[in-house]
């Protein structure tokens, strides 16, 4: 099981940042960073990375749209150097207001874009040269570049790819070639019946080579021990009492226990619920929780 957390990008994300290594030290296996319209979200990642020693650090996630094949798998290779191979990528869509309020690019073709992205990406991490001849055409057949690879030697050859997706050709190009899936309001017991059809389609295509499809989705968790953690999680307001006694009394014995202590009074993060496809393409339920504080859960889990 793993212990993993999204980073709280309202306000001032560095406050929480900051917090990260005191977390690491009480148990936090991975640590998600947003960037919505805030901040972006590589700047916070490889503030991490310089702030943490163990902790996977990951993208949930990065739009498709307002960075070039290349600047991602930029971004990618960089994030995994300076974290020493602890970075996760999270792509997705996102929507048209952000792509197109925001970013002032033409919204359109996202399951396309994403699918030849990754395969870019991919590529690029084993040292190839970055070619394109579908919506994204490299180097541009009437200019005067020619293919380049990445100048410097990747920590990986290759670099956990996610996908964030909730339509049903999303989800199903998911389980065909991603590394893992982030859905959104997950209900472990009931995807089969949203998503059980793409999920099996993809799964039946799944590329050579991938290992089981990892899924991170969310559900209400509290740590801990005795009356007080039983009290927050039966609570009718539990998505803002649920407390984390365990993360408190890890912090307090940790050498970073002033930030992880903090932690445990902010206010509440999620965490994950892990899945994983079988054969059939239904999801398992896993375990992989996080949080630090409230909970609300994220999951993830390698088999």
């Amino acid at each position: 099981m793993k212990l993993s957390m999204p980073l709280m990008y309202a306000g001032n994300p560095r406050e929480t940042a900051d917090q990260v290594a005191g977390m690491e030290a009480a148990g936090l296996d991975t640590i998600w960073v947003a960037e919505p319209y805030g901040f972006d979200a590589p700047t916070l990642m490889g503030y991490l990375a310089a702030k943490t020693e163990k902790v996977e650090i990951g993208a949930a996630i990065l739009n498709i749209y307002s960075r070039t094949p290349g600047a991602l798998l930029q971004t990618a290779a960089g994030l995994d150097n300076v974290s020493g191979g602890r970075a996760i990528i999270g792509l997705g869509a996102s929507g048209p207001q952000v792509i197109e309020g925001f970013h002032g690019v033409k919204y359109d073709k996202p399951v396309a874009r994403t699918k030849e992205i990754i395969d870019i990406i991919r590529r690029g991490m084993r040292g190839e040269r970055v070619t394109s001849e579908g919506l994204y055409q490299l180097p541009l057949p009437d200019g005067l570049g020619k293919p380049l690879k990445l100048l410097n030697k990747p920590e990986r050859t290759a670099v956990p790819l996610y996908i964030a997706a909730l339509g049903p050709k999303s989800v199903e190009g998911a389980a065909e070639y991603a590394d893992g899936w982030l859905p959104f309001l997950f209900h472990p017991e009931k995807a089969h019946e949203v998503w059980g059809e793409p999920l099996a389609t993809g799964t039946a295509n799944r590329q050579e080579g991938l290992a089981p499809l990892e899924v991170c989705a969310g559900g209400m968790l509290a740590i801990g021990e005795g009356p007080e953690t039983k009290a927050s999680w039966t609570s009718p307001d539990r998505s803002t009492r649920c407390t984390s006694a365990a993360w408190a009394r890890a912090a307090r014995t940790s050498t970073t226990s002033s930030p992880a202590a903090t932690a445990t009074r902010k206010r509440p993060r999620r965490s994950r619920t892990s899945t994983s496809t079988g054969t059939s393409g239904t999801p398992r339920p896993r375990s992989h929780s996080s949080g630090s504080r409230p909970a609300t859960s994220w999951a993830r889990r390698r088999t």
